[in-house]
């Protein structure tokens, strides 16, 4: 065997006995579904709703909405009513302001060109436990401004927060 192909032995089977054990090591605990707003113009009238299937009862949950707008979003923050429903039909509705920008440091999220991100906790206090089935959140512009331009898309992302 020439010295060559030894060399590359030495560095593939390294490597892939460390790709085999990559993926046992991590699990994916992030679940995040976004949707596009038609025209970068959200109507009152649309209001995007996004289901997840919870099938891991055994850790808590952290709640985040994702938004994604331009630059020449108008203000600091957004007003958005998240109505949330369980798999056994509990219903809840939350109008919530959410920060965007502050006067000192700008828009809060991070930013590419003019396209700025945000993931803002829904659940402030604690982590929550959710019920094994289908959740569906369903996400409402109730700004002044109808349609709200240049907001780019509108999502929810679950994170699992294992018990400590």
């Amino acid at each position: 065997m020439n010295k060559a192909r030894f060399s590359l032995i030495l560095i593939l089977v390294p490597f892939c006995f460390g790709l085999w054990l990559f993926p046992s090591c991590t699990a994916v605990d992030i679940f995040e579904k976004n949707v596009s707003i038609p025209h970068q113009a959200w109507s009152s009238q649309f209001k995007p709703a996004i289901s997840f299937e919870i099938m891991d009862t055994t850790v808590r949950y952290n709640i985040y909405l994702v938004i994604r707008h331009t630059d020449a979003y108008r203000y600091k923050n957004i007003w958005i009513s998240v109505h949330t429903q369980g798999p056994s039909g509990e219903a809840r509705n939350l109008p919530v302001d959410f920060q965007l920008a502050t006067d000192d440091r700008g828009w809060l999220g991070s930013g590419m060109d003019d396209i700025y991100e945000q993931r803002i906790k829904i659940n402030q206090d604690q982590a929550l436990s959710l019920h094994g089935g289908t959740w569906q959140f369903t996400m409402a512009n109730i700004m002044r401004d109808d349609p709200l331009e240049h907001v780019l898309d509108i999502g929810i992302r679950l994170e699992k927060v294992p018990y400590q």
